[in-house]
């Protein structure tokens, strides 16, 4: 994904946690932040109290979503309880779709997570971070969204 792209579908995921299926359409007109993790990844785990927190400070103001896709083969096996439980662990209650298939880590152009993707308003991508988390580099540009 380029800036200023839109903002892929969401409903090609077949399975959602903490909510009802998603679509495009069913986003709030609020900025949003698509925030991609893997059960495997120790990085996106020692990142996710500052995502978590972040999501609660803006939860007025910021839709949030996290999407659960495989970083390995074994992820990709995983049954939705494991997948459940990391989330219950890390206080993930977004909503989480499930992306076994990778339809939208492709679409994202994900390659590797964490990876957190801020839209504006109106469904345009305004910030791509991926790798290593800097919240405060992500909650400076969450800041200037909702503005």
């Amino acid at each position: 994904m380029r800036l200023n792209e839109k903002i892929p579908e969401f409903g090609v995921a077949k399975e959602w946690l903490n909510t009802e299926p998603l679509t495009t359409e069913t986003i709030s007109g609020k900025p949003i932040c698509v925030q991609f993790w893997s059960v495997s990844c120790k990085l996106c785990k020692k990142a996710m109290p500052s995502f978590v927190r972040i999501r609660d400070t803006y939860a007025d103001t910021l839709q949030v979503i996290s999407v659960h896709t495989p970083l390995s083969e074994d992820d990709m096996d995983l049954d939705l309880d494991e997948i459940r439980s990391v989330a219950a662990e890390n206080d993930l209650t977004e909503p989480i779709a499930i992306d076994n298939e990778e339809s939208l880590s492709k679409a994202f152009n994900i390659h590797f997570v964490p990876a957190y993707y801020l839209f504006d308003h109106s469904g345009k991508l305004r910030y791509i971070q991926r790798g290593k988390v800097n919240a405060k580099l992500l909650e400076k540009q969450i800041r200037r969204l909702i503005r």
